[in-house]
């Protein structure tokens, strides 16, 4: 049989009552299921506001470790339901560690363990050190029910290097779960199309899919961008979203085509790795 896979992703916006966002998602995740989704991917941090805007050591009460967290709980139930494979962004506290992680939640609703970002952004806007420390998990790669995924969080996906680590580990898609818009220190930066593009390079070059799940909506004077999208692994987008745009996305793939295409390009063939040092 051909290896079949149906991604979705979710954009929407969100507010301070993480119940209220938990249930938000849940609701999108029902929409894509009855659609045919094998996979479905949220927004990073999607419990409440992008609360990394500034240092506020209150912000730390979000966080909670991975296997209790809310989201991670009632999720699980939720793909075990629809049987689809749910990546759950989380503010994950680990004893007095704190990291900006996604909880992997199979189609049966195990949750088959946790990623921690990688590379963590310091900027206007995007205090995300003061908050999170460095992950410590490296890159994953999840044998899932519906393939094998590759995830990385926001920041990560304007590495190359993450990008390739996943795809030599075997993934059939790269997920990146995003909060990315305005940039407070110049007004006049929209980063939207470089953005994409930088993604869309990894498709190419890895001839594989990669999905970006985006917020929207004006959180205290920052504006996100939305423009979540799906490209194959041509790097063409076939399916996307606006800026202002609430909903869901699909796409379906052959990964049995995909993988021969691959082969047929020849980079992982060509590679040179003794002379990247």
């Amino acid at each position: 049989m051909t290896r079949a896979m149906t991604i979705a992703a979710i954009q929407s916006a969100f507010g301070d009552d993480q119940q209220a966002n938990i249930d938000l998602i849940c609701q999108h995740v029902r929409q894509a299921a009855s659609q045919g989704a094998d996979i479905v991917l949220a927004p990073e941090l999607f419990c409440g506001p992008y609360f990394c805007k500034t240092q506020n050591e209150a912000e730390f009460s979000r966080a909670a470790p991975w296997r209790t967290h809310p989201a991670v709980l009632q999720l699980s139930a939720l793909a075990r339901e629809l049987s689809v494979v749910l990546p759950i962004s989380i503010f994950e506290k680990d004893g007095p560690h704190y990291y900006n992680s996604v909880v992997m939640l199979d189609a049966d609703g195990e949750a088959l363990g946790v990623y921690r970002k990688t590379h963590i952004p310091d900027g206007p806007g995007y205090q995300e050190k003061f908050y999170f420390r460095p992950g410590d998990t490296g890159f994953k790669v999840w044998a899932t029910k519906k393939g094998r995924i590759g995830i990385g969080i926001c920041w990560d996906q304007w590495f190359p290097e993450a990008a390739r680590a996943m795809a030599l580990n075997g993934a059939d898609v790269l997920l990146y779960p995003t909060a990315i818009g305005a940039e407070p220190r110049d007004p006049s930066l929209d980063t939207a199309a470089r953005w994409r593009r930088a993604m869309q390079g990894h498709a190419v070059s890895n001839v594989i899919p990669v999905v970006a799940a985006n917020r929207i909506g004006d959180e205290a004077g920052q504006t996100f961008y939305g423009t979540s999208f799906i490209a194959d692994q041509c790097g063409a987008i076939i399916a996307e979203l606006g800026r202002e745009e609430s909903g869901v996305i699909l796409a379906s793939f052959d990964l049995d085509s995909i993988d021969t295409e691959r082969a047929a390009w020849g980079f992982f063939r060509d590679r040179r790795p003794e002379h990247y040092n």
